[in-house]
């Protein structure tokens, strides 16, 4: 699914409920990550993700009530949030923002405050 044909979360939230508990299946499932929460520092050993529509639909220790199409077994694996860099000066680098993005996008960076 491309970015441009992203539903509103208005179009998709009742698939993603469905998702969530159970009642429809995912399309994406990774399963067995070291899910990583960067608000409480904790690596959660073995947690699952679904996905549907190209949004998260669950996050937990057990997605086998929404398994779907396609499966990725990410045992030993670590599965990280985008990271944000909260302070910014696009001009330091001395890099376009276009080059600043395609160096630390790679490293997980998905948003910057400039």
């Amino acid at each position: 699914m491309t970015e441009t044909s992203l539903k509103s979360w208005h179009e998709v939230a009742p698939h993603l409920i469905a998702v969530a508990a159970g009642r429809e299946a995912a399309d994406l499932v990774i399963r067995g990550a070291r899910a990583v929460n960067v608000h409480t520092r904790e690596v959660l050993e073995n947690w699952d993700v679904a996905v549907a529509q190209g949004r998260i639909a669950y996050v937990g220790p057990d997605a086998s009530h929404c398994l779907g199409r396609e499966v990725i077994d990410a045992e030993g694996r670590y599965l990280i949030p985008g990271l944000c860099d909260a302070h910014m000066h696009i001009e330091s680098g001395m890099l376009t923002p276009a080059e600043l993005a395609a160096a630390v996008i790679p490293h997980g960076t998905t948003s910057m405050f400039t």
